[in-house]
Order: C-alpha cells, then structure tokens, then sequence
C-alpha cells in the first residue's frame, strides 16, 4: 500500500452518528480484530478526536486513522460490507 500526499487533518473530518446500533457494533468489532493492541472505546468519533498527533510513527499513524475514519464513514453509509 502506497500512501501519497496524505494530510492527518483530512483523517479527522467529523461523520453523523449512525441510527443503527447493531451495525456500528459489528463495524467496531471488526475495526477491534483489525487493531487488537488499540483501546479504541465506543465511540469512534471520540478516538479520531482525543488522538494525539505524532504519537505513533508516521505510517503507522496514517494507517490508523485512515481505519478509524473508514469505519466512521462504513457506519454512517450504513454499509454492512
């Protein structure tokens, strides 16, 4: 995987909360099996949030929060796959 020109500002755009529970839940369960050594808490959201800048190396980093909004947006799109 390349990652080209990627700004952490555009990783951390807010995304409405989902109606359907039960799907959030299976998208941040996935998302936990993904990144088993992350606390990542309930609410999505808050973790793109409260994450500090810098914290983890560069690459590492970019990937986690492109994970982190790709479930944010599988959610809000209501997208089961």
């Amino acid at each position: 995987m390349r990652i080209r020109d990627v700004h952490i500002r555009d990783l951390l755009r807010r995304t409405p909360a989902c109606p359907e529970p039960d799907l959030a839940g299976k998208v941040c369960s996935e998302l936990a099996t993904d990144l088993p050594d992350e606390d990542l808490g309930e609410d999505l959201d808050d973790c793109l949030a409260l994450y500090e800048l810098g914290s983890k190396p560069r690459c590492e980093e970019v990937e986690y929060l492109g994970m982190v909004q790709d479930a944010i947006d599988r959610i809000a799109r209501g997208d089961r796959e």
